[in-house]
């Protein structure tokens, strides 16, 4: 319940001594926040309305262990004989629920007192200003010195179902299943626990991050890795602190459990600000996006598709291939059926072979479909449900089934709901049900649900369902390998970076190009010069042609203002030289004019101009950009990001995920330009930014792409000197 107070804390009064003053590592280490044998209430009370009531009355109702109220106050609640310390209480596990002055020193009796694992329900720390900040840094130290598993502060609480565990003041329990559930909203726990007793989605543990002092989504990852009772991890996530400790945890889950998550807060207003391409375009959601992909986690979009995806991933299985077989009662239904696989990403329609369709069409009536998806019409009887069932999921290119009905006068569902779940047991095949139909259904559902196979009412959920059952498969065939190590100069490109603290400013332009001849990354030829003479001289060096552009850390789009020079002879360079200088003169006079670069002219004729860039995240670190390039980078938008640094596989990976990949590859009858050379830089872009984590932003605009391999033409980027005098 980070940011804004949940509208749970509504069971908070004004008299609740939550608001008085405000308005580890591994499964094992926290199973004691799952399963403990004791648990303290801590602020326990019989008032009606009052959090310290609800908390002990959600324990006394179903928990196996022993709850004991700690109230210096009272001699018992709700029937319990109370203690008056946390001290005195013997136990594994402490629920606080305590005004928010008085939270430090009972984290601190838990901590002497030998009780490990404490759910500090208690608002008034870091989401309420300066004050509260404080209060919650006091908290963790504290939480630190004793090496406390620590849940909140400004948390729902926790919940688990083998041990009818419901430390929370949620008003419900949620029905037992294999799913572990975080969130950083209680309220959105409270919404989904309700919800999931009408959808009969169940879950194992649930807990409510809080305002995550201690414990967070990196640990309880990790810890549900290690836990063989959960099959899937599933989140609601505003924020992840500590982006490349998570990559790593999920990284070790998804080997075994898929891990999937809805992240809220798509927009970084402060990517507004940003001084270069890839800052503008990265902005905090490309981020996330990034680091999720990275750590094999899958995002849903949504809360349906979130618990769409939990209920097919739940099953364990995954699909052998990604072909899909459709079988019907209803014509429309199968095509939409059909529509939804066209749309999905990963599956495609199965193609049967002849064998399929012809036993198809002898079991089948003469009106039925035979082909993919197979229409076994309307007055179908379960039994004909079935052989078709076993004929589709014998054939070679079927991974998976959707089975979809309309309610008949023919069909018994109870029936029905067992005949798939024998079917998807036999066959071992993924399946979804798909049933188009109010409580005349509700026995399969039932059915289905008692024995693991996922049911939907909308057809194209159920196949959103089984594609989150391949993107699982990809995820399980991964391998992380090192990138492969770059030899560099690293010392010279310290040296160029650390020439920002004889400058007014932080950024580095043209002048840096040497970075680029550290770290094996090929330019044009060129120098930047500060008179016109020596400019003429580079230009005779060079030969025919040249480029020639303001360099000027205050002006950062020198195309605007006419600050860049194409195909100028080498006899009109020297006046060039002036024009350049004076056109950046009258534009900003104030502006620092470092000199003016000769470059090589580059044939773009068969070239792609492409971008390579950078990007520092606060949570995830170094973001690697690779897409099209050019001045119209920011209105395309066409790229992806990756974390840094990569290695030959992912570079290469994201040349295929733009766009503008075929002219990469030739189109239209244009010759391919060299992809080796342009996976190389990318690698190499971002094994710099890897290795000098005081470049917070880089753009390499553009990095031209040409049959006989790759130039980069022009750079910008920030430096962090802070940052870099800590490297030194």
């Amino acid at each position: 319940m980070s940011g804004d107070r949940d509208p749970a804390d509504a069971l908070l009064d004004s008299d609740d001594p939550l608001a008085d003053d405000a308005t580890t590592d591994g499964g094992a280490a926290l199973t004691g926040l799952f399963a403990p044998e004791r648990v303290a209430v801590v602020g326990a009370t019989d008032r009606e309305g009052s959090v310290g009531r609800a908390v002990t009355e959600n324990l006394i109702a179903e928990f196996d262990g022993e709850v004991v109220p700690v109230n210096p106050s009272r001699d018992e609640v709700l029937g319990l004989s109370c203690v008056g310390s946390v001290a005195d209480a013997d136990a594994d596990m402490a629920v606080v629920a305590v005004p928010p002055g008085a939270v430090i020193d009972v984290v601190r009796e838990c901590g002497e007192s030998g009780v490990d694992n404490v759910v500090v329900l208690t608002a008034g720390f870091g989401e309420t200003g300066a004050e509260g900040a404080d209060r919650e840094q006091q908290l963790r130290s504290v939480a630190e010195e004793y090496d406390l598993n620590l849940v909140g502060p400004n948390s729902l609480g926790v919940m688990s179902s083998p041990r009818g565990l419901n430390a929370t003041f949620g008003p419900d329990a949620p029905p037992a299943g294999a799913v572990s559930f975080m969130s950083q909203s209680g309220a959105f726990v409270t919404a989904v626990v309700d919800w999931a007793k009408e959808q009969g989605v169940g879950f194992k543990d649930v807990v409510s991050l809080g305002n995550k002092a201690v414990l967070d989504e990196t640990d309880f990852v990790r810890a549900w890795g290690d836990d063989p009772d959960t099959d899937v991890v599933v989140g609601y996530l505003e924020s992840i602190d500590d982006g490349r400790a998570f990559v790593d945890a999920a990284r070790e889950t998804t080997d075994d459990t898929p891990v999937t998550v809805v992240k809220s807060g798509r927009t970084d207003a402060g990517a507004q600000a940003a001084s270069s391409h890839t800052g503008a375009i990265a902005g905090s959601d490309r981020a996330y996006e990034a680091g999720l992909d990275a750590a094999g986690v899958l995002r849903a979009e949504s809360v349906q598709e979130l618990f769409d995806s939990a209920r097919a991933l739940a099953g364990g299985d995954v699909p052998e291939s990604d072909g899909v077989a459709v079988v019907t009662n209803a014509g429309g239904p199968g095509v939409m059926a059909t529509d939804a696989v066209g749309d999905a990403e990963r599956l495609r329609l199965a193609s049967f072979d002849d064998g399929t369709v012809e036993r198809l069409g002898e079991a089948l009536p003469d009106e039925a479909n035979v082909y993919n998806p197979v229409d076994v019409i309307g007055d179908a009887s379960v039994d004909r449900f079935r052989e078709a069932l076993d004929i589709a999921l014998r054939d070679p290119d079927v991974g998976t089934v959707v089975v979809i009905t309309a309610p008949t006068a023919t069909l018994d569902f109870g029936e029905l709901g067992e005949m798939i779940a024998d079917a998807a047991d036999e066959h071992g095949v993924p399946m979804a049900a798909c049933l188009m139909g109010g409580g005349r259904l509700a026995d399969a559902r039932d059915v289905l649900r008692e024995r693991g196979v996922p049911s939907y009412f909308d057809p194209a959920r159920a196949v959103g369902g089984l594609e989150s059952l391949a993107e699982y498969r990809e995820v399980r065939g991964r391998s992380y390998p090192a990138p492969e190590p770059i030899d560099a100069d690293r010392d010279r490109v310290r040296e160029i970076l650390s020439s920002v603290e004889e400058r007014s400013d932080n950024r580095l332009g043209v002048e840096a190009m040497e970075i680029f001849d550290a770290y094996g990354i090929p330019t044009p030829e060129g120098a930047v010069v500060d008179d016109p003479a020596e400019a003429e001289q580079i230009a005779e060096g060079i030969g025919e042609e040249v480029v020639m552009k303001i360099v000027s850390p205050d002006i950062l789009h020198k195309s605007d203002i006419g600050g860049v020079k194409v195909g100028v002879p080498v006899a009109e360079v020297a006046d060039a030289y002036e024009d350049l200088v004076s056109r950046a003169r009258n534009y900003q006079p104030d502006a620092t004019i470092l000199g003016v670069q000769v470059q090589e002219l580059i044939d773009l004729d068969d070239g792609v101009e492409t971008i390579v860039g950078s990007h520092t995240d606060p949570q995830f670190g170094p973001l690697v950009m690779f897409g099209l390039g050019g001045v119209f980078v920011e209105i395309m938008e066409d790229t992806t990001f990756r974390l840094a640094p990569v290695g030959c596989d992912e570079a290469a990976e994201m040349t295929e995920e733009i766009d503008a990949a075929p002219l990469l590859r030739g189109a239209r009858g244009r010759e391919a330009v060299d992809i080796d050379s342009v996976v190389d830089a990318v690698r190499r872009v971002s094994q710099l930014v890897a290795d000098f984590p005081s470049i917070v932003e880089l753009d390499v605009n553009p990095l031209v792409a040409t049959p006989d391999g790759v130039r980069a033409v022009d750079l910008r980027l920030t430096v962090d000197p802070e940052e870099l005098e800590s490297q030194s």
